[in-house]
């Protein structure tokens, strides 16, 4: 089987990542906002060298998974301009659920942690990403295939949505349009979602369009000043520390844990924080707490 060239438009878009983070370091000492923690941003910026060169490996993984999957495809869209916009939607749904799932279940939070570990929110917390997610986390796309898309259609809009979301890790940008906000994601709800108060656990897990977490109840909007990183922080720079840590504590508890293989294999499947003792504390629960702190106080 040929597979087909399919451009890595990361690679072209380095060089504009670069410069805006420039650009960023520059305005936010000149209107005298929190100043830039260099030591974190020299991380995100390894992680994201880091995820680009393994995507060299796993970019060719998945698109010839892809198109063995492709053979068994249900029906065949063509490349024509309105195939572009049904995967624009498609791929964005995908995505949705994709990252909602990273936060519920433990295995794909392993590698989404990642991104979430900077307790900065600028445009270097946008390459903070994953060494080990373009490994396994691609199955979420496996039903676009399947439903007739073309796998270089598929990736390429994978690559557009990354590309889309990286300008949204600002804090330099207060409020876009009325009309912006209600369809597209913007920096105030990225904020949300990297925000660790308990209200915005959990919450806006949309690439492109903030339609989807409106559409299945997960949508909350920017109120109070977020406080951005993780629950428990990791407290490192070490990039390795940072890529492996949550493997680690896993993979850790899965074996060591005394209990049953039904409990032991839960450790991968249930949210983080799980705990089979019922000792462990998950988001849904801080949400709930919050919920119930701001009735007692209305």
């Amino acid at each position: 089987m040929q597979i087909p060239e399919i451009p890595n438009l990361i690679h072209y878009a380095i060089p504009f990542f670069a410069l805006t983070v420039i650009v960023e370091v520059i305005l936010t000492v000149k209107v005298k906002l929190e100043d830039y923690e260099f030591k974190d941003a020299i991380t995100s910026i390894a992680m994201g060298l880091g995820n680009v060169a393994i995507g060299l490996v796993t970019k060719g993984i998945v698109l010839t998974f892809f198109l063995f999957v492709y053979q068994y495809r249900f029906f065949t869209i063509p490349f024509v301009w309105w195939s572009w916009v049904l995967v624009f939607f498609a791929e964005d749904l995908a995505y949705y659920w994709a990252h909602r799932v990273g936060h519920v279940s433990r295995l794909f939070w392993a590698s989404h942690v990642v991104h979430h570990s900077s307790q900065k929110y600028n445009l270097s917390t946008a390459l903070r990403q994953t060494w080990t997610g373009g490994f396994y986390t691609f199955i979420f796309w496996i039903p676009l295939v399947l439903i007739g898309f073309h796998p270089v259609m598929v990736l390429v809009q994978m690559s557009i949505s990354l590309i889309y979301q990286y300008w949204i890790h600002t804090e330099l940008i207060d409020k876009m349009p009325k009309w912006f906000e209600a369809i597209f994601n913007t920096p105030s709800h990225h904020r949300v979602h990297h925000a660790t108060n308990a209200q915005y656990l959990d919450r806006n897990f949309a690439g492109i369009l903030i339609i989807w977490d409106k559409l299945f109840g997960s949508f909350e909007p920017e109120l109070e000043k977020p406080k951005y990183g993780l629950i428990k922080n990791i407290e490192t720079y070490n990039p390795i520390k940072v890529a492996f840590k949550e493997w680690f504590s896993m993979f850790k508890d899965f074996f060591t844990s005394k209990t049953s293989i039904k409990n032991k294999l839960s450790y991968l499947v249930k949210p983080p924080g799980w705990k089979h003792d019922n000792t462990g504390v998950l988001s849904k629960d801080l949400r709930q707490k919050w919920e119930e702190n701001k009735k007692a106080n209305t």
